[in-house]
């Protein structure tokens, strides 16, 4: 709390003289001011903290200064001085924006302790101000990579929707960014300052899932021994995200629809009715139509969900957004990790383009973190990159192929061979640490002839 710089304005000497003494003390940096427009001319040239004023001063009021320090900077924290019984005038200026008054004759403890809440409460805001900002940098929609045109679409999507209250249902396999999609849409709209709260349908028990979510009064059950606050009303005015809301039990599923219908709910062993007013987005992997068909999800709620739909396409539909996934995750674990591998090699980089990726984007995430953090080379090369990446889906696996059938349409023989040479490719280069000669010798092929294949495949 040292070095922070106060503004003591005070027209008697005797008081600027005791709040300077007390407050270098403190290690404050303090600078006085004998009236109002003295005050004025400081505030212009220098950055001050904490103003410290007199509201009963000649020419310009502390009333005045109150205002217009505030229209110069509404950060610096006004504390106003009142001479006892004249209280009246102290109240009108916190309602003007004051954090605080002192009457005279003040106790310097009591003053020391203001100051310090006043620097605290200054410090949050800040705090809370810059996390507010990095949230919103972080899960800007920007920063949801990809060139593909259905990523094109998503991003034109977020950014209308953003803007919107309307409920928003986000479907996609797994680890395809829809928690991603649902906090850019938050932090992007009209309301990025207020709560997002985020309750994982999965993962809740069924016992408590009513609690969680809409609170329980103190001995409504056995350990309920306190009150407790659900999280649709903490997100009261903000966003409340149903991570894989497929996975609600039916029971729980009846008393959303009257939360979401009414915007109000009752706690767990509750009888009064608490109103609410929050905008909804769900995210599911399921199908929640045929889930809808089966009786395992309500219809009404359903619709009362899917108001606006978005779907997260799986890494497999969109492979040219690979390299461009890649990157980025390098440089953010370059940054985490603090080290500096600069490329992938395009052996490597081959690898993951042929990849399938069941775990999508999230899984690329974590072989590039596991990869970054456990080589000190200045390339991933192929034998950083786990076994798996080197696996065929099962539908184009050299298993496969005694299965494969031979109908009255032509199949792609060039393609199929083709996908063969560069699969066998890429694991040869893996087996070898991407020394071609050795990956040519392990093929039974010459080094020229391994040349051409790669060339051929744009491996080279």
């Amino acid at each position: 709390m040292s070095h922070a710089r106060i503004l003591v304005v005070d027209d008697e000497q005797s008081i600027r003289e005791l709040l300077e003494i007390m407050l270098k003390r403190e290690k404050y940096d303090v600078v006085t001011a004998e009236n109002g427009k003295k005050a004025l001319k400081k505030l212009e040239k220098e950055s001050f903290d904490i103003v410290i004023t007199d509201i009963q001063m000649p020419e310009l009021s502390g009333i005045e200064l109150l205002e217009k320090t505030k229209n110069m900077n509404e950060d610096i924290v006004v504390m106003m001085i009142t001479a006892y019984g004249s209280t009246e005038s102290a109240v009108h200026a916190m309602k003007l924006g004051a954090y605080d008054y002192i009457t005279k004759p003040f106790k310097v403890d009591e003053l020391k302790i203001i100051v310090r809440k006043a620097l605290d409460s200054r410090n949050l805001k800040r705090e809370n101000i810059q996390l507010k900002k990095a949230l919103e940098s972080k899960y800007s929609f920007q920063n949801i990579v990809g060139s593909a045109p259905v990523m094109v679409k998503l991003y034109d999507m977020i950014e209308r929707v953003s803007q919107t209250k309307s409920n928003i249902l986000i479907t996609g396999e797994s680890g395809t960014g829809k928690e991603l999609i649902a906090k850019a849409i938050h932090y992007n709209g009209p309301l990025k300052d207020k709560p997002f709260v985020t309750i994982n349908c999965g993962a809740i028990p069924e016992n408590l899932m009513e609690s969680e979510m809409f609170g329980h009064k103190k001995g409504s059950f056995t350990g309920a021994i306190v009150e407790k606050t659900g999280l649709f009303e903490i997100a009261h005015k903000g966003t409340i995200f149903l991570d894989e809301v497929g996975d609600l039990p039916l029971s729980i599923q009846v008393k959303l629809l009257r939360a979401i219908q009414e915007r109000t709910f009752r706690k767990v062993g509750g009888t009064q009715d608490i109103s609410v007013d929050v905008r909804v987005i769900c995210a599911t992997n399921k199908d929640l139509e045929k889930e809808v068909k089966e009786g395992r999800f309500r219809e009404d709620l359903y619709y009362r969900l899917n108001v606006i739909h978005l779907n997260s396409s799986p890494l497999r539909e969109r492979k040219e957004d690979i390299p461009t996934l890649t990157l980025h995750f390098l440089e953010k674990y370059n940054k985490e990790f603090g080290k500096d591998v600069k490329k992938i090699s395009q052996e490597a980089m081959e690898a993951l383009k042929n990849y399938h990726f069941p775990g999508n984007v999230r899984e690329l995430e974590n072989i590039i973190e596991r990869t970054v953090a456990l080589t000190d080379n200045l390339a991933i090369l192929p034998e950083h990159l786990p076994p798996q990446v080197f696996n065929l889906p099962s539908g184009n696996s050299l298993t496969s192929l005694g299965a494969l059938k031979i109908g009255d349409e032509p199949i792609d023989l060039e393609g199929i061979v083709g996908r063969i040479e560069k699969d066998l490719l890429v694991r040869a280069l893996a087996k070898t640490g991407g020394v071609k000669k050795k990956a040519a010798k392990l093929l039974g092929i010459s080094f020229r002839s391994m040349r051409y294949r790669l060339e051929k495949h744009n491996m080279e």
